[in-house]
């Protein structure tokens, strides 16, 4: 019985064992995940940032020719 007993929690402890490599498997998926998603997020941002300077450099020029036009009719 109590060899029995030992099998029993050898094998109880293999299996909690396993299910914590998966456990961690997956929690390193999730991590990876969340990084990629992260990292898609950034480009984002930054590719929106790009388009508000370029917008804002636009802006400036013609509010620019705006004023040299101006100044030149006078």
């Amino acid at each position: 019985m109590k060899k029995l007993l030992v099998i029993l929690a050898i094998g109880a402890f293999a299996a909690c064992n396993n299910a914590a490599e998966s456990t961690e498997a997956a929690a390193e998926k999730a991590t990876e995940e969340v990084k990629a998603a992260g990292e898609a997020v950034k480009e984002e941002v930054k590719a929106a940032g790009d388009t508000l300077q370029a917008a804002g450099e636009a802006v400036k020029e013609e509010v620019k020719a705006a004023a040299d036009s101006l100044t030149e009719k006078k």
